[in-house]
């Protein structure tokens, strides 16, 4: 029995990973972070996604990190900066929605979770072409975090080997979306808005990604279609 830990915040990206473990493995588990973010509602849409989608289990983990700050993710007093287009999200260094160490606190805290299920997969949306500049996102830190676990934990002292998977770390957002949807994802409840609204504000860096990404599809965001049915947006 093969098996994985999705890293599932309930967005885009991580939505496309969970159906691709779902393709790939016996068993899959899915982990979400309640982390202080402002767009918490995610948390809510995931655990309608994971169980639709029909993951063996789906964890609700909170690390509260707005403790520590420095992100307009976790910090209230910092604002979303608005965005235009995506060569303006390419042409700027690390936003400030960067939350400083994020992915390595959640690998972490993933292969331990992992190593109770006796599992040496975790799988996650990371990617490098259409995102926001984020240096845990990048491939190299990802390798490095796969060396530390081999090296750290007891199921690598015993030999056996952990694998960090980025299904999309060198796909675009539309490329993505096509994968997601040639593997029966289904798009209608997750939640890519950095400012918390079920509705998209359509000025953040992920709107901006996300919309640039089912237009390169040609299709409606599944996301759109369903507030549009519900009532809560207009055409």
């Amino acid at each position: 029995m093969s098996s994985c830990v999705v890293i599932f915040s309930g967005g885009l990206d991580s939505t496309t990973v969970l159906y691709w473990a779902l393709n790939r493995f016996s068993d899959v588990y899915a982990i979400t972070f309640t982390y202080g973010q402002r767009h918490g509602i995610e948390v809510e849409m995931a655990a309608k996604i994971a169980r639709n989608a029909g993951v063996k289990e789906h964890k609700i983990f909170d690390v509260d990190l707005s403790g520590i700050g420095g992100s307009a993710l976790t910090d209230k007093s910092i604002d979303v900066p608005e965005t235009h287009t995506v060569d303006e999200i390419k042409e700027r260094g690390i936003p400030v929605t960067y939350v400083p160490f994020r992915n390595g606190i959640f690998i972490s805290i993933a292969a331990a979770y992992a190593e109770t299920r006796d599992c040496t997969d975790v799988a996650g949306g990371w990617n490098a072409v259409d995102y926001s500049g984020y240096p845990d996102c990048r491939p190299e830190f990802l390798k490095s975090m796969e060396e530390a676990l081999n090296r750290g934990t007891r199921v690598g002292a015993e030999g056996k080997k952990w694998r960090i998977h980025a299904p999309l770390i060198k796909l675009t957002k539309g490329e993505i979306i096509r994968l997601g949807l040639s593997l029966g994802a289904d798009y209608s409840y997750s939640i890519s808005c950095y400012r918390g609204s079920e509705v998209p504000c359509g000025r953040c860096d992920s709107c901006v990604l996300r919309a640039k990404g089912w237009e390169e599809v040609g299709e409606e965001d599944h996301l759109i279609r369903r507030l549009k049915k519900e009532g809560k947006m207009t055409e």
